[in-house]
């Protein structure tokens, strides 16, 4: 492929909105395009697109609040969820032009969805993204189908949860097999299940809260070593982002030798100071579509929550997954030959943005996302990863309580976190 071509790649990629390609320089856009873009659609206009285009399972509570929209398609992803019913605000973000489309695109399909099952690693010696042999650059690179492209089938459902099954082989790169089945249940929560996982919300904050309960299983004949590769349950996320939307991720204070770097944040260069926050106790990542960038941290550092919160919107998203205690072994995803492929990061989020000047990016969105340890697994052996998701709304009365019990900060201290006054 000549230098034009490779140009002309590079870009139908970024326009399909990925965080994941470590070339190119960021570019900062002009805050106003994606100001005046048309008001976003509610909940149940995005759920009537999808209807039109796939089969699509609606989850909902006993008052019809909330709701969540799971497509078996996309290998059983949630594309979005509300918290005050039809005409509420959809929380995820959403590729329409790609599935009304009706394509299957090279290298990638990123339909959207706020909670998407993946697998890594992504680069490195072990990679499933690569085949045996080839350079590390996006003209080679290739999300697997079993993660990108083949429906998965329901084998269980009801009102409040449903469940999926598939079975695939993957080739790492360094030709190891691996035969897999995949198990993924998608349970609504009820509050009081939400205040388990993040304290007393009480009754008056609207919410829609639920988990994924993610399982591989090695179905071969041979069990899977570090030598060999390793693969590891990888859940993204994928939301609206906005100029007043902030990650913030807790992390465990100590030495970069015990726990490794604070922050890792150069996945596609350093992130500016004015970008990204590191105080005692959090990391404050701005996620407003403008600049791409990605963030990560050690198992070390993790406490196993994360979250944003939209000052304007009145929107607070907490991701909450379960971390084994005393496992260090994640995979690594860096697009290179690594000289330790097991010190990878358990929590990542990603900013999106154009890769030039003159290209604006199709949409606006930024993601959060968790990973499991790397899979050490026997013959018949499963690992299981589990994520939730959270979205509340209200004022920031309302909402400081929570804020402070499941972050450990208070909205004011979020929104000024980039200067952005009172």
């Amino acid at each position: 492929m000549n230098r034009i071509n490779n140009l002309k790649l590079k870009l139908i990629l970024f326009s399909l909105g990925l965080g994941l390609f470590q070339c190119t320089e960021p570019i900062q856009i002009d805050m106003a395009i994606l100001e005046e873009k048309e008001t976003q659609p509610n909940f149940e206009e995005d759920l009537n697109f999808l209807r039109k285009h796939n089969e699509v399972i609606l989850l909902s509570d006993s008052s019809s609040k909330a709701q969540i929209a799971v497509v078996p398609t996309y290998q059983g992803r949630v594309m979005t969820s509300t918290a005050l019913g039809p005409k509420g605000v959809s929380f995820g973000w959403i590729n329409r032009e790609l599935i009304a489309s009706g394509k299957i695109n090279p290298h990638i399909n990123a339909y959207g969805g706020e909670d998407r099952f993946w697998m890594g690693p992504e680069g490195g010696q072990f990679s499933i993204f690569f085949k045996p042999g080839d350079p590390f650059d996006l003209e080679h690179w290739q999300t697997p189908a079993v993660i990108d492209s083949v429906p998965y089938a329901v084998v269980a459902l009801d009102d409040r949860k449903v469940s999926f099954r598939h079975q695939a082989e993957v080739v790492n790169y360094s030709e190891t097999r691996f035969n897999i089945q995949i198990d993924r249940t998608i349970e609504l929560l009820d509050r009081e299940t939400v205040s388990q996982v993040i304290g007393n919300i009480g009754t008056d904050v609207p919410l829609v809260s639920y988990r994924t309960i993610n399982t591989i299983t090695n179905q071969g004949i041979e069990d899977w070593n570090k030598d060999q590769g390793l693969l590891s349950i990888w859940i993204l996320g994928m939301f609206k982002s906005s100029p007043t939307t902030t990650v913030v991720i807790p992390y465990t204070q100590g030495s970069e030798e015990k726990l490794g770097p604070i922050v890792n944040d150069n996945y596609f260069g350093d992130v500016p100071d004015d970008r990204l926050v590191i105080t005692d106790n959090h990391i404050f990542f701005k996620t407003d579509g403008a600049f791409r960038s990605k963030i990560g941290i050690t198992p070390q550092r993790s406490r196993s929550i994360s979250g944003s919160y939209d000052w304007k919107a009145g929107l607070v998203t907490i991701a909450h997954f379960q971390q084994p205690s005393n496992v260090l072994d994640y995979v690594n995803s860096m697009w290179k030959i690594q000289e330790d492929p097991y010190r990878g990061d358990v929590i990542n989020s990603y900013n999106d943005g154009p890769p030039s000047p003159s290209y604006q990016p199709l949409s606006s969105f930024y993601e959060i996302e968790t990973s499991s340890p790397a899979a050490v697994l026997r013959a018949g052996e499963s690992i299981t990863h589990i994520h939730t998701t959270i979205h509340l709304t209200g004022v920031p009365s309302t909402l400081d309580p929570i804020l402070e019990h499941s972050l450990g900060v208070n909205s004011r201290s979020i929104r000024n976190a980039f200067g952005s006054g009172e």
